[in-house]
């Protein structure tokens, strides 16, 4: 674990790590695996799965409906309930985010944006440290909101296990076809098609660094959401914060790897020691203390800022993933917090939460990204196409200015273009 002082607020540069640089021998296995699918496909998927996920799939790797259902009916009414319920809150937050087309009239002239769904989208469910039923809810809830005419969804079943949890949030949601296959191998079916896979337009989810690294490669062939790196949470706490609370939410995301980041920004340093020793404290009978406690020692971070203006300052130099403001009025600090994936207003407000049933996404962007990215929504599933539909009027009226444009440029065609039409009204 890392302790800033104040002295050492304007130099943060082990504070903020962008993850973008990538071991190349991941960059060369991933590039071996994807070369494999787009040349072998099913073939190739079956030799990665026996490999990676130690079970023969050559019977068969897609799941049929009536497993999907059998997954669902299997559940318990709690369970249910408890997915039911997250897919409820999930929609109802992101129908407020659906697009319409528009087009603007213009004397007999027409210019506008058509906005279309995607035909097809992957999803890519992680299923090695744990199931992960709110994934599934999370990047298939907005494709289906926005109208993508089919959802394909990809998830790694390790010694040929198959989740309940996940195929019957799947079936809950109305994924279209389940495939059992794992790692950059799914990203790579879903990007090039096989003889079973279908090719899609964009592939969305999270996953471990092959994953990801796979989805950056084969950016252009297909679209993505983004690339995620390891979780993150920031604090910003004060005195009025309760130091057991806050200790849970930093374990909270340092559970998720030995990569993650949990890092406080303390209003005093009595708080930072209180929290400290809860974390500890809380760590002893952790289930997952072996990666929340890796997290903890090699990336955990505190720093005691001087004000909530500092504190808000160190916020957005870091552009967190989630950003927890716990303190006596958070709703002062929100407008000086221009960076985060996701910003969580008081002592009720805990990340995981946020995770699994308050209604946004939780998938963020990582590594600093949130400087410039959005959290995936609705509008990551539409292609946008601009419409111009003009009269005689309008075009003679832009056609002077076009022309001129045009030779500011050099592009005599484009020029020409215009001028034929010009000259063909002379005649």
């Amino acid at each position: 674990m890392e302790v800033l002082k104040p002295e050492g607020i304007c130099d943060l540069s082990s504070l903020v790590k962008i993850h973008s640089e990538v071991d190349q021998s991941v960059t060369r296995a991933v590039l071996e695996i994807l070369s494999r699918v787009k040349e072998k496909g099913d073939e190739a998927l079956l030799d990665f799965t026996k490999r990676f996920d130690r079970w023969d799939a050559s019977a068969g790797f897609e799941a049929s409906k009536e497993e999907l259902k059998e997954a669902w009916d299997s559940l318990s009414d709690e369970d249910r309930k408890a997915i039911q319920h997250a897919k409820e809150r999930v929609e109802v937050y992101h129908r407020n985010q659906v697009e319409r087309s528009w087009v603007v009239e213009e004397g007999g002239s027409f210019i506008g944006m058509l906005v279309r769904p995607l035909d097809r989208v992957g999803v890519y469910v992680p299923g090695g440290r744990a199931a992960y039923p709110s994934t599934v809810i999370m990047n298939v809830v907005p494709a289906k909101i926005a109208g993508v005419r089919e959802v394909i969804l990809c998830v790694p079943t390790p010694e040929g296990y198959r989740n309940p949890y996940v195929l019957g949030a799947a079936y809950l949601c109305g994924v279209d076809r389940v495939f059992f296959v794992g790692g950059a191998q799914a990203v790579a079916a879903m990007a090039f098609g096989t003889e079973t896979v279908p090719k899609v337009d964009k592939v969305v989810g999270p996953g471990n660094i092959y994953v990801a690294e796979a989805k950056r490669l084969v950016y252009g062939t297909v679209d993505i959401d983004s690339i995620a790196g390891p979780s993150e949470v920031l604090v910003i706490a004060d005195d009025s914060a309760n130091p057991a609370w806050v200790a849970a939410d930093l374990l909270s995301q340092a559970e998720h790897d030995p990569m993650a980041r949990p890092i406080l920004v303390a209003l005093s340093k009595d708080l930072a020691v209180r929290v400290v020793d809860e974390v500890e404290s809380q760590l002893k009978d952790l289930s997952t203390k072996d990666v929340a406690e890796a997290s903890w020692r090699n990336n955990g971070t505190v720093i005691v800022a001087r004000s909530v203006e500092e504190a808000a300052h160190i916020a957005n130099l870091f552009a967190p993933e989630h950003l927890e403001v716990v303190v006596e009025d958070p709703w002062r600090l929100l407008p000086m917090l221009k960076n985060a994936g996701a910003i969580f207003l008081g002592g009720y407000s805990p990340e995981p939460v946020g995770d699994y049933i308050a209604g946004p996404n939780h998938t963020l962007p990582t590594g600093g990204r949130a400087r410039f990215s959005s959290p995936l929504g609705v509008y990551h599933f539409y292609k946008r196409t601009s419409l111009i539909a003009l009269d005689r009027s309008i075009f003679e009226g832009l056609a002077g200015d076009a022309m001129k444009l045009a030779e500011m440029e050099g592009l005599i065609a484009h020029k020409r273009s215009i001028e034929k039409r010009l000259e063909g009204e002379e005649e």
